[in-house]
């Protein structure tokens, strides 16, 4: 981390996020550490969030204290789903029973708290879904991360769906849960402030929300990703994936750096808009020109973009480009359509 500050200078820090892989595992002590080295390398604003991701088994849980000590304030759980069948479906080591109890450990440790699941499952109905999401919210904090299930390239579920194992929901009933999921969380005084995010006002996740508003962020365990600006330039950086040769490169380097390419004014206009479009507060057309020396206009197809303003996907006006709530149901569509 020292290396990395001499290139880059004193720089406010506003959150830090132990997540990817399972930081959980961990001792809390070197969490304690990577902290403490955090605040004596930046600026740390008054209203510092640390995050670290754990699961919600047994012996992860008994750690959840040891982090609380070490100094974060906010957790947030892998959950994914409160149904035993579900879960065993997902390849998920926990129980419901142990993921409740994790969830009410960590509502008693940490002022901040998130969890995750999973929805648009094989067999899975909208009276089953609305039953598991108002228990879940019963149990939530500030946040929630409700996402639905895709299937990844090359992993074990794309093996089984081209096997035809089990069907996903058509996308009408996938629609009409991602809209039944944000009409439920409302009534609990969450709102999706991102597209599978939602929170309390002003319980939003300030790191997730510097990717989304495309701000710069420094990515420092194996394999993380970041966007920095380094003399006047955006660059991608990334660290190399395999934790030994990573280690070792520190060991000899400073840092575990394997790439950082400064990224061109397309680059930028791009990949602004298919972060920034997921957000319900959209982009701001001041700040997207700023950020990438290009007018959002130019970054999109204008007869796709002429359209989905037609058809109500999205709003245009002299500050904001924002995707209503039809056009977030339909957004990874949309956004292969109009971003170039």
């Amino acid at each position: 981390m020292a290396s990395d500050v001499e290139r880059i200078g004193r720089r406010p820090l506003r959150s830090i996020f132990f997540g990817g892989g399972t930081p959980s595992l961990m001792l809390p002590e070197t969490v304690a550490i990577l902290i403490e080295d955090a605040r004596r390398f930046f600026d740390v604003t008054d209203d510092l969030e640390i995050t670290l991701e754990a699961n919600p088994t047994s012996v992860e849980r008994g750690k959840l204290g040891g982090f609380r000590s070490a100094g974060v304030n906010r957790i947030s759980l892998g959950i994914q789903s409160l149904d035993e069948s579900a879960l065993r479906f997902l390849g998920r080591e926990h129980s419901a029973a142990q993921a409740v109890a994790a969830l009410e450990t960590a509502r008693a440790l940490f002022p901040r708290l998130s969890f995750d699941l999973i929805y648009a499952r094989p067999g899975q109905t909208l009276t089953g879904w609305e039953t598991e999401l108002h228990r879940a919210l019963d149990l939530a904090s500030d946040h929630l991360s409700l996402y639905q299930l895709t299937i990844e390239q090359g992993t074990k579920f794309e093996a089984l769906y081209r096997q035809g194992r089990f069907i996903l929901p058509e996308d009408d009933d996938a629609a009409l849960l991602y809209k039944k999921t944000a009409e439920i969380a409302a009534l609990h005084g969450l709102q999706n402030y991102e597209i599978s995010n939602y929170a309390r006002p002003g319980s939003e996740s300030r790191h997730n929300l510097t990717y989304w508003r495309y701000q710069d962020y420094i990515g420092i365990g194996p394999g993380a990703h970041g966007r920095l600006t380094l003399d006047s330039t955006l660059h991608a950086t990334r660290r190399h994936r395999a934790p030994e040769i990573w280690a070792e490169r520190v060991e000899q380097h400073g840092s575990g750096s394997t790439e950082e390419t400064p990224l061109s004014a397309e680059e930028r206009g791009r990949e602004a808009l298919l972060m920034g479009l997921r957000l319900r507060e959209g982009i701001a057309l001041d700040w997207f020109e700023q950020r990438t020396g290009r007018k959002m206009e130019t970054c999109v197809n204008p007869h796709i973009l002429e359209a989905a303003l037609e058809e109500n996907y999205l709003t245009l006006s002299e500050t904001r480009l924002i995707a209503t709530d039809e056009g977030r149901v339909r957004l990874e569509a949309l956004l292969s359509a109009l971003v170039m």
